[in-house]
């Protein structure tokens, strides 16, 4: 395959446009896993029972949420390709599409949680805490179509390169979730308390107002001003919702394949031990922190690619990919730093039992080597999206996870024992073959030119007029 002749200076300027994209993006995400530190903090100060029943329930509800997340990623590509193309006037009519499976997804969703009650069974909830997990998912539910909406408003703005909307409105959510969740759980300023259902009622409560206040922003901003975003109502158009969807969807699958990897994990896990289990989410809640920075870059990346995709510009969307890639591992490097480093350090910051710190310390060093295959693979499937690419990386994800990860990972701690550790090194083994993979298809669609194969816009402007 020929190699990229570097230009110094052009790659110098696509790290500067990605990190000035990418910095509010990883600051949204950072306030997303926030939010789910304020809920764990505020339920567990009211009891085990209140703090299983939220945590419970917010893995139900994190199924919604990446469902949400996945389908909508559609959004961002195909914005960045019309602007990239000097299309700006076909924006609002795509917009109005991405609003009509948002609707239609948000109602699927509050359908979803509210009818969870068998997954609670194949979970294994205990009956005590059934009670609870519903009220929370039922409340929590009326959130599920601001959610949808949030993500599609998000889509827009950071295709169109306008990532700090994204920033100021999670952020803006966080703040508002603390006392909001505050007075609703523990019953302040005469309102009875709610427990676990305050939690849901809030959270709730906070997505509507983050969307509609992007929704405000959006509609008020000078930048969105030219994009007549709701100049006209326009019905649902099943080519274009076809063709997001097209898109969508397998990233929303290959989201849900990750996430179920790692539940997966953890219930394996869980059937070692409490101390076993509590050096696990030791290890995964650093992980999932450190994993917030390269995927905002990746985020990041798939604009930058697809606005190069617009423009027509291979050399653009060659630079684009690599410079996001490697900026995501100079941003690994950091993270393994800490975690090889450092270790028991880190692992004493969360609990002072010798026991699990041990463990926790030995996780945490394989989380350090699996950084660079998650940065790759992350970043990967970050310029993927920007060519539209996204059912090929499904299938290679499920492969990496499911056919490599998970039994790598069974065999090692059951049946050699490495117990928890054996888990890890599945992981490491999956996110490997991943990013490699990943990296592959990248590298082979846009040196073989075959990144012009994504069309600029799903649908056309007669079709849109």
């Amino acid at each position: 395959m020929p190699m990229l002749r570097v230009d110094r200076a052009r790659a110098a300027r696509e790290v500067g446009a990605t990190v000035r994209l990418a910095l509010p993006l990883i600051a949204a995400q950072l306030a997303a896993v926030g939010m789910n530190v304020v809920d764990a903090m505020l339920s567990g100060h009211l009891g085990a029972h209140t703090q299983a029943a939220v945590t419970t329930g917010a893995g139900v509800w994190s199924l919604a949420i990446i469902t949400a997340i996945g389908t909508m990623m559609a959004v961002p590509p195909s914005v960045a390709q019309l602007d990239g193309a000097g299309r700006r006037h076909e924006v609002g009519a795509l917009f109005r599409q991405a609003l009509w499976i948002a609707a239609g997804l948000g109602v699927l969703l509050w359908l979803g949680v509210r009818s969870a009650a068998p997954l609670l069974d194949v979970i294994g909830v205990v009956p005590t805490l059934r009670v609870d997990v519903v009220a929370f998912l039922h409340a929590i539910g009326w959130g599920a179509p601001a959610l949808a909406a949030f993500f599609a408003l998000r889509g827009l703005s950071e295709g169109l390169s306008l990532t700090r909307p994204s920033m100021y409105f999670s952020f803006g959510g966080l703040l508002v979730l603390a006392p909001l969740g505050y007075v609703l759980m523990y019953g302040k300023l005469g309102v009875a308390p709610m427990g676990a259902r305050g939690s849901g009622i809030a959270t709730a409560i906070v997505l509507w107002l983050e969307m509609l206040g992007f929704a405000t922003y959006v509609l008020r901003h000078r930048n969105y001003r030219t994009l007549g975003l709701l100049e006209r109502f326009d019905w649902p158009r099943p080519r274009v919702i076809g063709e997001l969807l097209g898109i969508g969807l397998p990233m929303a699958v290959t989201l849900l394949m990750e996430g179920g990897l790692f539940v997966a994990v953890a219930l394996a896990i869980a059937t070692l031990g409490e101390a076993v289990t509590a050096a696990h989410q030791i290890a995964l809640n650093v992980a999932t922190v450190a994993f917030m920075v390269p995927l905002g870059l990746a985020l990041a990346i798939t604009v930058r690619v697809g606005h190069a995709v617009g423009r027509g510009d291979g050399d653009g969307v060659r630079y684009a990919g690599y410079c996001g890639i490697a900026l995501a591992l100079a941003a690994q490097f950091v993270s393994c730093g800490l975690m090889l480093g450092v270790p028991h350090g880190i692992a004493a910051l969360y609990t002072h039992d010798a026991g699990v710190i041990a463990l926790a310390t030995q996780l945490l060093v394989l989380a350090g080597l699996f950084q660079f295959s998650d940065g790759i693979q992350v970043a990967s499937n970050g310029a993927l999206r920007g060519l539209k690419d996204t059912r090929v990386p499904m299938l290679i994800t499920g492969f990496a996870y499911w056919g490599v990860g998970m039994p790598v990972g069974g065999w090692l701690a059951f049946g050699a024992g490495y117990g928890a550790r054996g888990m890890w090194m599945g992981l490491v083994a999956g996110l490997t073959v991943a990013a490699l993979l990943l990296f592959a298809r990248f590298r082979r669609l846009v040196h073989g030119g075959r990144w012009r194969a994504a069309p600029a816009v799903p649908g056309d402007a007669s079709e849109a007029a």
